[in-house]
């Protein structure tokens, strides 16, 4: 499974309804699942970005898809990051010339 890391804020209609919050989480974690994708951990943070998720896809396209999906809604807007762990990156760095 690919790894991501989700930053989200909320859109206006987002934060007019954001007692809303942790069921839409659920929401969003249950039509995850039906496309492949797997919300591992969601954090509601204070900062620069409301909240944080871990993502696990099949591939790019399953979380294309779960990225544009989640968007169509419209209480978030996201920017998504592809994530390497350790292993990860130690093969990527053995590749470089």
């Amino acid at each position: 499974m690919t790894r991501y890391l989700v930053l989200a804020n909320f859109t206006d209609q987002g934060i007019r309804s954001v007692k809303d919050t942790t069921k839409r989480a659920a929401a969003v974690r249950e039509m995850g699942a039906q496309l492949g994708v797997q919300m591992k951990e969601i954090y509601w943070t204070l900062g620069a970005y409301d909240l944080a998720l871990v993502v696990e896809a099949q591939d790019d396209d399953a979380m294309t898809a779960f990225g544009l999906t989640v968007g169509a809604l419209g209480n978030v807007r996201t920017q998504t990051l592809r994530a390497f762990n350790a292993d990860e990156m130690q093969g990527i760095l053995g590749k470089m010339r």
